[in-house]
């Protein structure tokens, strides 16, 4: 990478376009070096663990180099485009450089501006660069064999939560923090283990090895068999691809393993004849009020859920592991998961308990266009509280979803279909549905997920309770 000296030239650098994200990959360059550039124009797309997001730059000038290809995954602080402010306006003025000064002992800004902390750039409303001294975990292969310390520190500093690394690495072992609780919870003191994790991280295997009782000295044994070297895995580069997991995919797939070994999951299930629901989408549909919306059975099923919630408050809530509380929450901030190219997105609906039912649908319309699109925001998938998936439209008939982190309850709706079914004490072909509820067995017992689920199912067999219940 070229070092740029000049002082009118200005390094943007990746800015945190999340909320902690430490890397983003570049997907598309929209200039080119010689391009003219304006304050808050569009250079380049970036997709992050979360969504893709569009970088404005925040100054004017001309493109002096682009860092990085497309394609390129660089950590967040990194300078990705070098841009000469000489020829307009800058939205920050330069450092101007000291006259008649011999060129050895001249003070360079670009490389001084990368020594100080720098405040939020103007990327995205309420998003930039935090002023921090930390420095981010080099990806794997970037940190060189005479920098292992180095790379052990930012571990612990991630795992720490805050920007200190070599004071973190002082004051306590590498650790997770289920692998801190367990070592707590059977009264191990860390500094005492032995780590045999990467880059010095202690294991839960490690925990329970320091509990075992030390082996008495006995004499020599014969050598052991020396083992034969394990199989390596074969790759057929004719009949198989690989997929880099990165992006979207990357953070689904941690998020999913986290929940699905933090909280206790608890499913039931309960089969509905819908058929009166499925009788007031299609009156919504010729109803002026619902003209240019999307009305569908989930339109109803999303109302009903949270109509289940209005009567049962208590599943709405979260679990606070650091305080050992548990989190009421009085408003209802509902996910819908999205399949899109990138991958399984949840972005939700805020304070969707006080949306009226065309509101409803104009939100839930607007939220699967935005997903399809590749456009949400990652502020649209933080801070939800309880999500529907709807599996049905792949004809599934239901499933065992994961919850969402930090949710209390996820929603499985199955497939509507024409079944034969009792009524008035006949069987008769009915529109039937399954749908399957998980929760967090922490803070929501079995008579609880019970009653949502119950009450949600006497909403869809007579969808006027939508009105008396709610």
């Amino acid at each position: 990478m070229t070092t740029m000296t000049e002082a009118s030239v200005r390094e943007f650098k990746m800015p945190d376009v999340g909320e902690g994200l430490t890397e983003a990959e570049i997907l598309k360059w929209y200039v080119q070096p010689g391009d003219t550039v304006t304050d808050g124009q569009v250079v380049c797309e970036v997709e992050t663990a979360k969504a893709a997001v569009e970088l404005p730059i925040p100054y004017n000038g001309v493109v002096r180099e682009l860092h990085f290809p497309e394609g390129t995954t660089v950590d967040v602080g990194t300078s990705i485009i070098a841009v000469d402010v000489s020829g307009g306006a800058p939205a920050e003025a330069p450092v101007p450089a000291p006259a008649e000064q011999p060129v050895a002992e001249r003070t360079e800004p670009a490389a001084e501006e990368e020594s100080k902390p720098q405040g939020r750039q103007p990327v995205l409303v309420g998003y930039g660069v935090a002023t921090s001294s930390t420095k981010r975990r080099p990806r794997k292969g970037a940190t060189s064999a005479a920098e292992p310390a180095k790379a052990a520190q930012a571990v612990q500093a991630e795992l720490n939560g805050h920007g200190h690394p070599a004071a973190a690495a002082q004051q306590r072992p590498l650790a997770k923090p289920p692998v801190r609780k367990l070592a707590k919870d059977l009264g191990v003191d860390l500094a005492t283990v032995v780590p045999s994790g990467p880059d010095g991280i202690i294991t839960r295997e490690d925990v329970h090895a320091a509990l075992a009782p030390a082996a008495p000295e006995a004499a020599p044994a014969a050598p052991a068999p020396v083992a034969a070297p394990a199989p390596v895995a074969s790759y057929d580069g004719a009949r198989e691809s690989r997929i880099p997991v990165k992006g979207v995919r990357k953070m689904t797939a941690q998020a999913m393993v986290g929940s699905a070994f933090t909280a206790p999951h608890v499913t039931e299930f309960v089969t509905v004849d819908v058929t009166r629901t499925m009788k007031l989408v299609e009156e919504l549909k010729q109803d002026k009020e619902f003209q240019g919306l999307r009305v569908n059975p989930l339109l109803l099923i999303t109302k009903a859920l949270l109509v289940a919630i209005k009567r049962n408050p208590d599943i709405n809530a979260s679990w606070d592991e650091a305080n050992q509380e548990i989190v009421l929450k009085r408003y209802v901030n509902l996910g819908i998961a999205a399949a899109t190219p990138r991958g399984l997105i949840v972005p939700n609906i805020k304070d969707a308990h006080d949306k009226t039912l065309p509101q409803l649908a104009e939100a839930l319309g607007e939220l699967v266009s935005t997903a399809r699109e590749g456009k949400t925001s990652p502020a649209a998938m933080q801070g939800g509280t309880v999500t529907v998936t709807n599996v049905g439209v792949f004809g599934v008939d239901t499933g065992t979803p994961i919850l969402n982190p930090g949710e209390s309850a996820i929603l499985a709706v199955g497939a509507i279909k024409l079944q034969p079914w009792v009524h008035k004490g006949k069987v008769k072909p009915r529109q039937v549905t399954t749908l399957a509820l998980s929760f967090d067995h922490r803070l929501v017992d079995g008579e609880l997920g019970s009653k949502v689920l119950a009450d949600l199912a006497a909403i869809l067999e007579q969808p006027k309770r939508l009105i008396t219940w709610a």
